[in-house]
């Protein structure tokens, strides 16, 4: 297994409480988010990680360096913000695997990422997403799922209980982009959301524990819920 984690937003929401961190290296009881990503990475069996760096990015770097409990670490570093489909497109440029794994770097889903390789190899499918339902998709918007795949978006603002994206990919090397694209587009705006008929995602369903830090709320929350996701060696 190789992954990419994006890991260069500006974390503009989380400004007031990470002065001098990036989002991905909020301190969760006691140690960086990233490296709670990691540990969960190396428990699936991965064998080499691309972060993709941007927004205060020495600081990722002086932390983990080229690996971390032996797992084996490169850098995109992205020289100006990408938005998340142009840091993607950046870090597959370095991916070694013809199916590579994709996480958000301010997001925690109880996932088996092995198992969704697995999934995603068995379908010959370009793109492989994770969903997981939640009480309210208010706030992420709503996926709609058809015979195993992800067939349609709802916008942000509807409520009531549903499945999302849980900001979790496996993606082909070979990607099948869309054309005309900017060099910083975001990858669920400008290519999820408008191509999806012609991606036609696999959808894996994970109904484990799912948390996005983007706000301060969450971030609150991560402190007391992630605390306990702690490396086992």
């Amino acid at each position: 297994m190789e992954a990419v984690i994006l890991a260069g937003g500006l974390g503009t929401r989380l400004r007031s409480r990470l002065t001098d961190l990036p989002k991905s290296m909020a301190p969760i009881g006691g140690r960086p988010f990233l490296q709670i990503l990691l540990d969960q990475l190396i428990e699936a069996g991965c064998g080499r990680v691309i972060l993709s760096v941007g927004h205060m990015r020495q600081v990722i770097i002086e932390t983990f360096g080229d690996g971390y409990r032996n797992l084996p670490i490169d850098y995109a570093i992205e020289d100006t913000p990408l938005g998340t489909g142009g840091a993607i497109q950046l870090a597959l440029q370095q991916a070694r695997e013809s199916s590579v794994l994709i996480l958000n770097g301010d997001t925690y889903l109880d996932a088996n990422y092995s198992l969704m390789l697995s999934h995603h190899l068995n379908a010959r499918s370009s793109m492989t997403m994770a969903v997981t339902r939640v009480g309210d998709i208010a706030r992420y918007g709503g996926v709609v799922l058809e015979a195993g795949r992800v067939s349609s978006f709802l916008e942000k603002g509807n409520s009531g209980p549903g499945w999302i994206n849980a900001g979790a990919y496996v993606l082909e090397r070979d990607f099948p982009w869309p054309a005309q694209l900017a060099s910083r587009f975001s990858f669920e705006t400008d290519v999820l959301a408008p191509f999806v008929g012609q991606i036609h995602p696999v959808a894996f369903p994970c109904e484990g524990y799912f948390l996005d830090i983007g706000i301060p709320e969450d971030l609150d929350r991560a402190a007391f819920e992630l605390s306990s996701k702690r490396t086992t060696d």
